[in-house]
């Protein structure tokens, strides 16, 4: 079965241009399959979800597809196109200033509320009456009459799409950076199928990111369903994917994570054809446990843990050249941890200020 292209209409230029975003869907053959939302290039040098999603289509084409399948790649059409010679610098909102993925509504649900007026719902209709209350929600976000920032259109109005599906997940990459996934508490098993090496382990708390944004108000859900003796699993599985470093496609390493990808889906029932993880070693920490290394001074950096890789505590994590500072013992700094860990990402950047964001860690990991 070949894929369906519309568009959907995220926003305007100033000249009146309509912004789209191409949508493409294989409809259900099974209303009981769990139905898949996956969009890329939220930010706009992150590109390397789209040769994932082309891969995907490319394979699901050939398959047998239960479940609908919702695939937006180029998401953000204002970040995409936001240049500044060689680089992409679509990583927030040049009008207010805010990261691009922190522009999801919080819903702020009245659980227990909501919860008395619907329990007397069976499981699945009580499933369908949430999903139904969250994509309203959406849209009369996006009618207040006070209206909302561009940055709030764009991702409000993929957030009313996410919220249709069971399954969402976000396509990303990190500025230099290894992969990894971040995975709620909840659903820590699922990243076992994933093509991903190491994942980060969050909590029930809404950051505005689209994965927190589609299942913080289900896990809420869940939570009260049980205080009140209700036995409801999270019914909402989403996922954020990152996929090595921005600026970058890479079609084979592409096939690797969409293969990935499919190997839950197969798992979840979206597809019926099997599909076997990858094998290979995966590794975890929670959140609080993934830490930021910021500089300690200006200067130029030569970044030297290699990521992904594990490193030992008094093992250089980068050097730091200060030739204004020439002839003295800060002429050239080298930068160690007090602990052990494994590095995922470092800035772009040679170049930075005092308290740039040098590297995130991962400390404490334990294995999937």
């Amino acid at each position: 079965m070949k894929f369906t292209q519309t568009s959907l209409k995220v926003g305007e230029l100033a000249t009146g241009q309509e912004l789209n975003v191409p949508v493409y869907q294989l409809p259900a053959q099974d209303l009981s399959a769990p139905s898949v939302f996956i969009q890329a290039n939220v930010h706009g040098a992150e590109v390397q979800g789209n040769a994932v999603i082309f891969q995907l289509m490319k394979l699901l084409e050939t398959m047998d597809v239960k479940g609908e399948v919702t695939l937006l790649p180029l998401a953000n059409p204002l970040g995409i196109n936001q240049k500044s010679g060689e680089f992409t610098l679509g990583r927030f909102d040049p009008i207010t200033g805010v990261n691009w993925n922190r522009e999801y509504l919080d819903h702020q649900v009245d659980v227990a509320s909501w919860y008395q007026e619907h329990a007397h719902l069976d499981d699945k209709a009580l499933i369908q009456a949430y999903h139904l209350q969250l994509i309203e929600s959406c849209q009369a976000h996006l009618n207040s009459e006070w209206g909302v920032t561009t940055g709030k259109r764009l991702a409000v109005t993929l957030q009313s799409m996410a919220h249709a599906a069971d399954i969402v997940i976000d396509l990303h990459t990190g500025p230099k950076s290894c992969k990894h996934m971040y995975c709620p508490e909840y659903d820590v098993a699922s990243a076992a199928f994933f093509s991903i090496p190491f994942t980060l382990v969050i909590p029930n708390d809404f950051g505005g990111a689209m994965d927190e944004a589609a299942f913080c108000p289900w896990w809420q859900l869940a939570e009260y369903a049980q205080s009140q003796g209700r036995v409801l699993d999270v019914p909402v599985s989403a996922f954020t994917l990152e996929l090595a470093s921005q600026e970058r496609i890479d079609m084979s390493d592409a096939l690797n994570d969409a293969q990935g990808i499919l190997a839950y889906l197969s798992h979840r029932g979206v597809i019926d054809d099997k599909v076997e993880p990858a094998r290979m070693p995966r590794f975890g920490c929670y959140l609080k446990d993934y830490k930021k290394f910021h500089a300690p001074t200006a200067g130029m950096v030569e970044y030297k843990a290699e990521l992904g890789e594990p490193l030992q505590e008094g093992e250089a994590l980068a050097n730091i050249l200060r030739l204004d500072l020439y002839g003295t013992d800060k002429e050239f700094t080298s930068l160690y941890l007090k602990q052990d860990c494994v590095p995922i990402l470092h800035f772009a950047s040679a170049s930075v200020y005092q308290g740039t964001e040098l590297y995130k860690v991962m400390t404490n990991l334990f294995e999937l």
